[in-house]
């Protein structure tokens, strides 16, 4: 009985259904007879249907109209240098986002006048122009040509915006439905403000704002009627009106005279004002790219832009803050005249470095059966430097070779002025050369002459002490020609500059600037399969024992090795990991810069001595704010609340505190500071003596000799600089650092130094300075230290309960630096010293 209820319950349901059906059909029926019932009937089918498959055919899938309150269209990225000026941009699309209040009235009337003058009266379609857009199409079917368009511009934007630009009547008929849907959402002053703001006008100009830069070279506010007219008529194509051509031109005076007299027409301007602008000339400028200089920040700006993408992705689908359509404004520590000074003493230091050894080869090749000049520009390879260009090999005879260039230019490249060798064959550079090599040439009267980038690079990066803040970065010649970056990608060994990081960890355990380090033989058993390797400095002899300060200041590869073992290689390699330089196995010949790193890791190291062993972050970024203003990096930044009080209130003064955790003791941060005060004073870079300020650092060298470098700088800031092959070989026997990178480092940090106040370093609380006998490192009582490059008694920096005990007798010392003054002449009487030899011998493998 119970199985049975159901069956039941299914079958009474299904006989009051038909019951209910029939009863339905029998009350309809005389309707039904009557005809016009069926008509209506029939008619409302119809339409139901006739709207289904409407909505299917048009509506279905169309974006929300709603979407578009909170549209944001594609911004540049704009980076500022450390005075808050705008210097470099990312941009795809040249565009200034603007209100619609921005927008003077007279030029929102010029648009509507060229494009849509019922914009304020219609809801979205015009019904008359779009009647004459479907007769114009049905008469051009099958001819070839493309009607006129017929949309308002509710239906530009949301063809742009929405849709697409797709040419079909289906896509006009989504406009209109889209259209309409927008204006229930969107006031009329939004709608103009999307249009305004994204429509393209030619020269990867995107919006008005950035068409009157691109050209008139002016803000909108500040445009001309006639002005203004001519960028009314370029949204129908932009490239039939085109300043640069007669054709172009001529269309463009034409439809410009129009729009002026369809504004005359619509009462907007009066006759006078037509008649004037109707005389004037287009007054167009030059076609010309960003309003940035592209040559501004070279490597330092494409190092950001790296940093950015990583931070905020590339395109608009990675995320609302993308660089290159998130608007985001980035503040930056560059500083364009220390970036100048770079740049330019690295270059000169190449050139000076490449002099003499011929002609390298040509910088690239392009494809020459696809055209010179598009590939030519397509290449984007350049250079900036004393007037040279580069040029494509078009064509060569045995007099002269023509040469292009990436405007569509040519000229005359004369055999005699190519005749460096070239390196690879040691022939003439002129007989080497083939149409489709790109080479760099120079002005020579009415022709050009061949120029030659250094085949040798380096890189140079210039830092704050205190903040970690880079202010110039130089990777190579000219990133154009190479976007490689060599202060920041390329892994070199740093040679001796590691030195006073192995010394730093023996003064953490145990060791003194007056210990006494023998400068002897000195092997080590390496097992079973590598043998016993012994070291050595480069004459074959040794000095015997010597204070640490003199092995830093002569740095003596000896004294180095030594004193890693006696503290230890896990130790050594512990500080080096510390100081952010690199991760390395506790093998001795890391402790000779046998390891690799990069010069901004050095550079930042040496600030971190500077800055008495506290961390630093090289920092080529402030903070970055979306195209709002809000801070979106860091993640943790602070606004510095009464920073720019136009007067004091009375309260204690803004203070920022340490960012970093200290990575080193200060006290031993500062002996070593102290120490390699005196490499530049009496050691292996002597040449930046003259300078005659207290200055720290350290050359290197590493074996072959494949890189040499100086790190170095004052209280304020650090620099460093290493010159090698992209592909290591040697750079010669005479290549050392205290020779060719601290020349370099003194030209470019010369003259900022200059601007700087003579700041001694600061000792931290707990040093005590003891006067020492310089070679000796015994204390000395009852004697001064003197000025003197080389005096006998110096100050040294001892931590507490660390210096000396014993004295020395003030007539010792005179006898003592009679010694000194015989051994260092012996050495200087020799052909290359030891540490000549220690700039080879760098690193030890």
């Amino acid at each position: 009985m119970e199985e049975a209820r159901p069956e039941n319950a299914a079958s009474s349901f299904v006989q009051r259904l038909r019951q209910g059906a029939i009863g339905f059909r029998e009350r309809f029926r005389p309707h039904w007879d009557k005809r016009w019932f069926r008509w209506i009937a029939t008619g409302l089918g119809g339409l139901i249907l006739a709207y289904a498959l409407f909505w299917l055919v048009f509506a279905r899938g169309l974006p929300d109209a709603a979407t578009l309150l909170n549209y944001e269209p594609p911004l540049p990225t704009i980076v500022r240098d450390t005075n808050g000026q705008p210097v470099h941009s990312y941009a795809r699309e040249r565009r200034v986002q603007l209100q619609y209040s921005d927008y003077p009235p007279l030029l929102i009337r010029a648009y509507l006048s060229a494009e849509d003058k019922t914009f304020f009266e219609h809801h979205g379609v015009d019904i008359p122009g779009f009647i004459g857009a479907v007769f114009d199409y049905a008469t051009k079917i099958g001819s070839g040509q493309r009607a006129r368009g017929g949309s308002t511009i509710t239906q530009q934007v949301a063809k742009n915006l929405l849709i697409g630009d797709e040419y079909s009547p289906t896509r006009k008929v989504k406009e209109m439905i889209l259209a309409y849907r927008m204006e229930g959402v969107l006031t009329k002053q939004q709608i103009l403000e999307l249009y305004l703001n994204q429509i393209f006008l030619g020269r990867n100009a995107y919006g008005v704002q950035a068409a009157a830069r691109a050209y008139f070279d002016k803000d909108v506010a500040d445009l001309k009627l006639h002005e203004m007219a001519y960028l009314a008529i370029l949204p129908k194509g932009p490239a039939n009106y085109r300043p640069e051509s007669p054709t172009g031109h001529e269309r463009a005076l034409e439809r410009r005279n129009w729009a002026l007299g369809e504004m005359y027409k619509n009462g907007w301007i009066t006759e006078a004002q037509r008649n004037e602008g109707q005389a004037q000339p287009l007054g167009t400028v030059a076609a010309h790219g960003s309003s940035f200089d592209a040559r501004a920040g070279g490597y330092y700006m494409e190092e950001v832009r790296r940093r950015l993408i990583q931070l905020f992705g590339e395109k608009a689908e990675d995320g609302p803050n993308s660089v290159y359509a998130g608007g985001l404004w980035v503040r930056s520590p560059y500083d364009p005249k220390m970036q100048d000074l770079t740049t330019t003493a690295l270059r000169n230091g190449l050139l000076r470095f490449d002099a003499g050894k011929g002609w390298s080869g040509p910088v690239a090749r392009i494809d020459m059966d696809r055209g010179w000049h598009r590939e030519l520009a397509a290449s984007y390879i350049d250079v900036d430097y004393a007037g040279w260009r580069v040029a494509v090999i078009v064509s060569r005879d045995s007099s002269a070779a023509q040469i292009g260039f990436s405007d569509g230019s040519t000229g005359t490249l004369p055999a005699d002025a190519a005749q460096l060798p070239y390196r690879r064959t040691g022939g003439p550079a002129f007989a080497a050369m083939k149409p489709g090599d790109l080479i760099v040439v120079a002005r020579n009267g009415s022709s050009w002459a061949l120029r030659n980038v250094p085949e040798v690079s380096g890189g140079m990066v210039v830092e704050e002490t205190h903040s970690g803040r880079v202010r110039a970065m130089q990777g190579g010649f000219d990133n154009r020609l190479s976007s490689y970056n060599r202060a920041t990608q390329a892994m070199r060994q740093p040679g001796s500059t590691i030195k006073p990081f192995v010394y730093a960890a023996a003064l953490d355990n145990g060791m003194t600037p007056a210990s006494i380090i023998v400068d002897g033989p000195l092997c080590v058993y390496q097992g079973a399969g590598l043998g016993q390797k012994c070291f050595r400095n480069f004459t074959g002899g040794s000095a015997g024992p010597q204070t640490m300060r003199w092995g830093v200041e002569q740095s003596r590869n000896l004294m180095t090795v030594r004193a890693a073992s006696q503290t230890g290689m896990d130790r050594v390699v512990r500080t080096i990991k510390a100081m952010g330089i690199g991760d390395y196995q506790p093998y001795l010949s890391f402790a000779l810069g046998a390891g690799e790193t990069t010069v901004e890791r050095m550079v930042n190291a040496y600030a971190m001595l500077a800055n008495q062993g506290r961390q630093l972050t090289p920092k080529l970024m402030d903070y970055v704010q979306d195209r709002r203003g809000k801070v979106i990096w860091p993640l943790r930044w602070r606004a510095c609340d009464g920073c720019n009080m136009a007067n004091w209130d009375g309260k204690p003064m803004p203070r920022f505190g340490f960012e970093g955790r200290q990575v080193m003791n200060p006290m031993t941060a500062y002996q070593v500071v102290h120490i390699a005060e005196g490499v530049i004073q009496r050691g292996t870079a002597t040449v930046l003596a003259d300078l005659k300020r207290p200055l720290f650092g350290k050359t290197g060298t590493t074996n072959g000799p494949t890189n040499v470098w100086f790190v170095g700088g004052s209280p304020d800031i650090v620099a460093g600089v290493y010159i090698g092959y992209d592909q290591p070989r040697s750079l010669g026997g005479w290549a050392q650092g205290g020779r060719v990178a601290a020349p370099i480092w003194k030209a470019a940090m010369a003259p900022v130094l200059e601007t700087m106040p003579k700041t001694p370093f600061i000792a931290p609380a707990g040093i005590r300075m003891v006067t020492i006998d310089r070679r000796s490192g015994k204390r000395v009582y009852g004697v001064w230290p003197t000025d003197e490059p080389k005096p006998a008694v110096i100050w040294e920096a001892f931590k507490p309960e660390s210096e000396p005990r014993r004295s020395i007798r003030k007539e010792e010392v005179a006898a003592q630096d009679k010694a000194a003054a015989r051994i260092e002449a012996t050495v200087q009487r020799r052909q290359r010293t030891d540490s000549d030899f220690l700039q080879d011998q760098g690193g030890i493998y």
